[in-house]
């Protein structure tokens, strides 16, 4: 199945990869700023095209777009943070992700982000994004809190918010629910002994609360392959980057980062299958 994805806020490319897995021929058009991540999906996807800032790309300028992604900036939101929520001047780009929304009307978007966002300024700032949605007409929503743990052995709570178009044919019964509590990973992996806490965009400070991981009896640093692992991206996928035409190997300091970044894999597969009858 052939679609057009608008990848807002792309980081490495966990949702281009996701939505691969799920069976999906992409065409991404990608959206971000930081210049390592860009780097990263350039050399993993060669037949993307990169559209600049958020701020910058208008629908007008794209052809039909199916599907919109975006995790947009969490750190306002994020239990971490200083918790200022839509006030913060981070999270207040999920305002242009809904403007693009409005202006490619794709069949489908998905807003992923931290379970802190349910909570914060007591609930309001959430109500207020969901009313942003419902003021653009025509999408049903739905959205469940998944973990990574139900796939990975990692521990990692985000919001997955699908918005479809309400012109979808048939007895459509929902996207949600993907999984349940009882539908864990067992932890069979090779990327230590137990499973790691949630890897944040700060992994790679040396300071970092899960930077380190029990083995036998000994504590050691969990490698860049590892935290990949954890991510459910293939061995290496951070490895090197294109940049402006050339390849270059990237800093581990990079790589835990964007890593810390991402979106798991395995749980934009998961949606991305229950999304497949959307697309029809």
């Amino acid at each position: 199945m052939k679609i057009n994805h608008l990848d807002l806020f792309s980081g490495i490319g966990g949702f281009h990869l996701g939505f691969e897995r799920a069976g999906f021929k992409i065409k991404s058009y990608f959206s971000e700023i930081d210049k390592h991540a860009i780097a990263v999906y350039k050399h993993k996807f060669k037949d993307a095209t990169y559209v600049g800032s958020v701020t910058d790309v208008y629908g007008g300028d794209l052809p039909q777009i199916d599907l919109i992604t975006f995790g947009s900036p969490c750190q306002d939101f994020s239990l971490a943070g200083k918790r200022a929520g839509m006030g913060g001047d981070r999270s207040i780009l999920i305002l242009e992700a809904i403007r693009l929304v409005r202006e490619c009307r794709p069949r489908v978007f998905i807003w992923e982000n931290v379970k802190g966002a349910f909570s914060s300024n007591s609930g309001e700032d959430f109500a207020a994004i969901l009313q942003e949605f419902a003021d653009i007409g025509g999408y049903r929503l739905e959205w469940q809190l998944l973990n990574t743990s139900w796939f990975l052995p990692q521990n990692r709570e985000r919001i997955y918010l699908v918005g479809y178009s309400t012109t979808t044919r048939g007895d459509w019964r929902g996207v949600f629910p993907i999984a349940t509590n009882n539908q864990k990973a067992d932890g069979n992996t090779q990327c230590g002994h137990q499973s790691a806490q949630t890897l944040t965009a700060r992994y790679f400070a040396s300071t970092a609360q899960g930077t380190y991981i029990g083995e036998r009896d000994k504590v050691r640093r969990l490698t860049p392959i590892e935290c990949e692992r954890l991510q459910g991206f293939p061995d290496q996928h951070t490895a090197f980057g294109n940049y402006d035409g050339e390849t270059k190997p990237m800093s581990n300091t990079q790589r835990y980062k964007q890593c810390g970044n991402a979106v798991t894999v395995n749980v934009v597969e998961a949606v991305a299958k229950k999304c497949i009858p959307l697309f029809k």
